[in-house]
């Protein structure tokens, strides 16, 4: 059914990274569930009502808010398609992000409120009544629930959505909810003891903490996260794929939002070929980014002597040198300046991300690893940050 839906809501050879698709797709989910969460806050809100069950009024409300939550989902979408401009070049696909945001902290308030809630009724119990219509609208609120959580994951993972991921797991969260409301009022039913209050804060509780975490989800992207290792191999492997490349390095990724993601790299050449020919290498990787994976990428051309056995000797010898400070450390740019009385040996060093050693400490001990085994040497040495992983 939910497949269903989706392919004929939108085509399916549409690219989902395109702000006007990704509306489309925001729009519906948007929509429908809409239309399911006022649905089941009024059938729980008049069963809970007439029972005088706080857990059931509370799941009715937990209902509204989602809805609220699809509002802003779908305002969220809406304004992420927005085109760039001036003022924001880069587009305005980080509202998918503050939406998501937003969804998560509208989450975690439910969870505080159900739980208030579920102490004030330990405290002053009232009696919660049982019947038929309590069960079927529970049951058929289940469903729902199941079928909304499965349709939100589906379409969230189809266009890479962190906002409908959230808006899946806080259904996920009503399912539990509500199955925990629903055996609750059947033990108490059946044993007369009121399990109301305590499940509904049981229930709280734990949509607190789900609201955590998506808080955390949530604001990782927009604090600048670290690309996925998977993306950052793509990229790395398709520049190492090219004739002539030698190696890459200093690899940064800005997210902008879905499908708005931009690149640079420096891509090291034989400085010994024509520039002429490495320029143009380059400009075909980018454009070949550009057109196969829609991702911007700027690459620096960074030229490395290969006709010098010395120097490549040293180059081979203090990359593998490093390893003894730190497996993870890598070294790249490496050239040398030779003079009557030393020789300048400059090199890049990356230090990897949650290093016990700070750059000045990283710096003087890879300088005195490289003056003891080349005496007649002074290493001049820039430490970089790891942008994207530990290694690069």
């Amino acid at each position: 059914m939910t497949e269903w839906l989706v392919r004929h809501f939108v085509r399916m050879s549409e690219q989902t990274d395109d702000p006007a698709v990704r509306m489309r797709y925001g729009q519906f989910a948007g929509i429908v569930g809409i239309i399911c969460n006022v649905m089941l806050c009024l059938g729980k809100g008049a069963i809970g009502l007439v029972s005088g069950s706080v857990s059931i009024v509370a799941d009715a409300v937990n209902n509204l808010s989602d809805a609220a939550s699809n509002i802003v989902s779908l305002l969220g979408f809406k304004l992420a398609s927005r085109p760039a401009d001036p003022e924001h070049p880069y587009g305005h696909g980080r509202y998918e992000y503050l939406a998501g945001l937003v969804v998560a902290a509208l989450v975690l308030a439910i969870g505080i409120n159900l739980a208030w809630s579920s102490v004030q009724k330990i405290i002053a119990p009232s009696p919660t009544e049982f019947s038929g219509a309590l069960v079927a609208v529970l049951v058929l609120s289940i469903a729902v629930k199941l079928w909304m959580a499965a349709f939100n994951r589906s379409i969230g993972r189809r266009i890479n959505s962190d906002t409908l991921e959230a808006t899946a797991v806080d259904s996920r969260n009503d399912v539990i909810s509500t199955a925990a409301v629903l055996a609750c009022a059947c033990i108490s039913r059946a044993t007369g003891v009121d399990l109301d209050g305590w499940a509904g804060l049981a229930v709280g509780a734990f949509i607190c903490w789900s609201g955590v975490g998506l808080l955390r989800d949530t604001v990782s992207p927009l604090l600048g996260q670290a690309p996925s290792p998977e993306l950052v191999e793509h990229i790395h492997d398709k520049i190492l794929s090219y004739p002539g490349v030698l190696g890459t390095h200093d690899l940064m990724v800005h997210d902008y939002g879905p499908g708005r993601q931009f690149a640079s790299a420096h891509v090291e050449m034989a400085a010994e070929a024509d520039p002429l020919e490495s320029h143009d290498l380059i400009d075909n990787i980018e454009q070949d980014f550009k057109m196969e994976d829609g991702l911007i990428v700027t690459l620096h051309y960074d030229p490395i002597v290969t006709d010098d056995p010395e120097v490549r000797d040293m180059r081979h010898w203090i990359s593998h040198a490093v390893e003894e400070i730190d497996p993870r450390i890598t070294v790249h740019d490496l050239r040398c300046v030779p003079g009557p009385t030393h020789t300048n040996v400059i090199f890049d060093c990356v230090r990897p991300a949650g290093s016990a050693l700070s750059a000045d400490e990283l710096r003087e001990r890879v300088a005195r690893l490289v003056q003891e085994h080349y005496p007649r040497t002074i290493a001049k040495i820039t430490v970089d940050e790891s942008y994207v992983s530990s290694q690069q």
